[in-house]
């Protein structure tokens, strides 16, 4: 009798370290994958965002227009840009900036 009531314990308390051992294998399957998708999304984000501070410096696009465009581009002065609206097969044509500004 004081075998058993040795036994049934320890029995119980092997399943539940059993029970205890798988649940945490299996969150921490998760929690690795998960630590992956987020490496790899945090990876492609540095890349995108190096992709697009690099591309768009100031520096790079005027390399671009030599080395593409040569002298196709010019610089245009924002007081002569207009913005031109039809209504009612009417023409529009707005100044953008005023030269009061």
């Amino acid at each position: 009798m004081k075998k058993l009531f040795f036994f049934i314990p320890v029995i119980l308390l092997v399943f539940a370290t059993t029970v205890t051992k798988n649940s945490t294998k299996k969150l921490d399957k998760k929690i690795f994958e998960i630590k992956e998708n987020v490496r790899i999304l945090q990876e492609k984000y540095e890349l995108v965002m190096l992709e697009y501070n690099y591309l768009t410096s100031p520096k790079k696009l005027m390399e671009y227009q030599k080395k593409y465009f040569d002298n196709e581009l010019f610089e245009a002065d924002v007081r002569s840009l207009n913005w031109i609206e039809t209504q009612n097969n009417e023409v529009k044509i707005k100044k953008i900036i005023s030269n009061d500004e």
